[in-house]
């Protein structure tokens, strides 16, 4: 018995996916009336293009690349030339080497008629073929973009012919071109900003929402999107703790999902002002007062450019040293005027995951007459954890608040969801008719609760999600997340030169590395930080991104990823060590 290195596995690995993709390659070419000698110089080529050899050449010293048999043809048999008809059972095996390592596969399937469905066929498995080889990939290539940009507009930026070109080539060339240009934000060692990778229920159920192709707006245009709304949405609520009665919106994403919540919050408060915003606008209308936190997102920013409301009229609230409003600085501002006010706190802020006390706040803004909103793109999914859920509490006092699926609960992008107390308030800020729609009083029409007319289905995805999880699924996603940021923080601040700025206490931190130059100031500290981050992106093993902390720089550590493994964290602290080592010595 031998026993394989780690080495050994890789590449056993490798030679197994080129063979796969080999054997799909031909399958995909294969049609009637051509040879099968045709069809295994394609196998032969495909081999070739990757490095490896046919085994059936080098070690039998057979006639072919590949063996090609039809109908009742043995499997592995000598056959002659023959031109492949319609309706032909093929079965091609192909056995290669690469790198000294071996493998072998078989497959057979029947020869359709070129139709167009076959065609859409062919080119669907195609583009199969390219995901699950990008998916395969993640694990092993640079997580940051290797092409420059000289290159991707070299190679994209062709001249639009007069003519089109077969659908297959497109993709082909578009999966070519781009080649090199993706961030690895999909897999476990990208830890900047806050972006999740895609569940694999939620990936697939993202493909067939593309597939099934309905505007999910209106329950007439979608009966099946619709009603996967009202599930997922329910379902939402009931993994967050927030009330049942809330209605809810599936958005682009939490900036939309902000404007949605606070164009509720205009509508009630200035209805209680006498005043139907909807209809008359906001020129005459009591001036909407907002008290956000000073470590606010700049979607609040853009939200209230969007409603109209301007960003003059916010209010910075400062925080505490652990970036949290308090009771005492809430109050004074509360008392500093009587106009209508919407008070935006955050459940976990982007540097630190700082989440404001809303046990505190919440009943003071309430008192005053304010609404409250809740930023929780992200940190609102800690509500679903045992180990987390007391951070949060309070925060179902609220009136609104906003989240991102394709944050935490790791769908793909994009998917952002609003929930609000006041459903009468959130209907009448989003609510259309025309004689043209279709509408069911006993349905969910979409198009009634969200900012988008045409719209994609996002909530099929969300559903997929929720019950691939289930609860503790998704309460041991946000416990691992938080454990690994503990993790690398901890770790990287271990290193020499590096410090811990602030300590995880969710699944966000932050280090910053020091000069090494005698007598450095915070100026130079900061320099030899952005070094060193885009140092770490430039080696590959990981990536992350930076931000101003207290006026000083540091690197954000940011874990959300379903993917992240303990084997990540060791490999990303190991990368970093290696960076500042050689750093040092150049």
């Amino acid at each position: 018995m031998i026993e394989k290195t780690q080495n050994d596995l890789e590449g056993l690995k490798e030679i197994g996916r080129v063979v796969a993709l080999t054997i799909s390659e031909m399958n995909r070419h294969t049609r009637p009336g051509m040879t099968t000698t045709e069809l295994d110089d394609i196998g032969g080529q495909y081999l070739k293009s990757h490095g490896a050899v046919p085994s059936l050449k080098t070690t039998n010293n057979f006639y072919s690349n590949t063996s090609i048999s039809i109908n009742d043809e043995i499997a592995l048999g000598i056959s002659e030339d023959r031109i492949i008809q319609a309706g032909d059972i093929i079965n091609i095996d192909v056995s290669a080497e690469l790198g000294g390592y071996h493998a072998a596969a078989g497959h057979s399937f029947r020869v359709q008629n070129e139709t167009a469905m076959s065609e859409f066929r062919s080119l669907l498995e195609r583009t199969q073929v390219h995901a699950v080889d990008f998916l395969s990939r993640l694990d092993r290539q640079s997580v940051s973009a290797t092409t420059d940009t000289v290159t991707l507009r070299r190679r994209l930026d062709l001249p639009l012919g007069n003519d089109g070109i077969p659908a297959e080539r497109v993709i082909d060339e578009l999966v070519a071109a781009t080649e090199g240009g993706h961030l690895g934000s999909a897999g476990g060692r990208f830890f900047a900003w806050v972006i999740g990778g895609a569940l694999p229920s939620a990936l697939a159920a993202d493909w067939l929402t593309s597939t099934w192709d309905n505007n999910a707006a209106l329950y007439a245009c979608g009966p099946a999107a619709s009603v996967v709304e009202e599930v997922a949405g329910a379902w939402v609520k009931e993994v967050l703790d927030l009330p049942r009665s809330a209605s809810f919106a599936f958005t682009t994403g939490c900036q939309m999902a902000h404007f949605t919540c606070l164009a509720a919050a205009r509508h009630a408060l200035l209805r209680d002002r006498g005043w139907n915003v909807e209809r008359d606008g906001l020129t005459g209308a009591p001036a909407i007062r907002i008290l956000a936190s000073e470590q606010r997102h700049g979607s609040i920013e853009r939200a209230l450019r969007f409603l109209g409301i301007g960003t003059a009229a916010l209010v910075p609230l400062t925080t505490d040293a652990d970036a949290r409003v308090t009771a005492d600085v809430l109050s004074i501002a509360l008392k500093a005027s009587d106009s209508p006010t919407i008070v935006i706190l955050d459940a976990a802020d982007l540097n630190v995951a700082a989440i404001d006390p809303f046990s505190e706040l919440i009943p003071i803004a309430r008192a005053a007459g304010a609404w409250v909103h809740i930023d929780g793109a992200f940190g609102l999914w800690a509500r679903a954890s045992e180990h987390h859920q007391s951070k949060l509490a309070g925060v179902e006092l609220a009136h609104s608040w906003a989240t991102d699926a394709h944050k935490w609960l790791n769908t793909p992008k994009d998917i952002g969801i609003a929930l609000i107390t006041d459903s009468d308030a959130h209907r009448a800020a989003m609510e259309i008719s025309a004689d043209y729609l279709t509408h069911d009083a006993e349905t969910r029409d979409q198009i009634n609760w969200t900012p988008d007319w045409t719209r994609r289905a996002r909530g099929f995805a969300v559903y997929a999600a929720l019950r691939e999880l289930g609860r503790a699924g998704v309460a041991d996603l946000i416990d691992r997340s938080c454990v690994h940021a503990a993790a690398l923080a901890n770790g990287i601040a271990a290193l020499h030169g590096a410090e811990l700025v602030f300590a995880p206490t969710l699944n966000q931190a932050l280090v910053r590395f020091l000069s090494p130059e005698p007598n450095a100031l915070a100026v130079d500290h900061d320099a030899r930080t952005a070094s060193v981050i885009a140092a770490i992106n430039a080696e590959g093993t990981a990536f992350f991104s930076g931000t101003v902390w207290r006026g000083r720089r540091a690197m954000r550590i940011s874990v959300v990823n379903w993917r992240t493994s303990d084997a990540d964290v060791h490999a990303t602290i190991a990368a970093v060590a290696r960076v500042l080592t050689s750093m040092d010595l150049n």
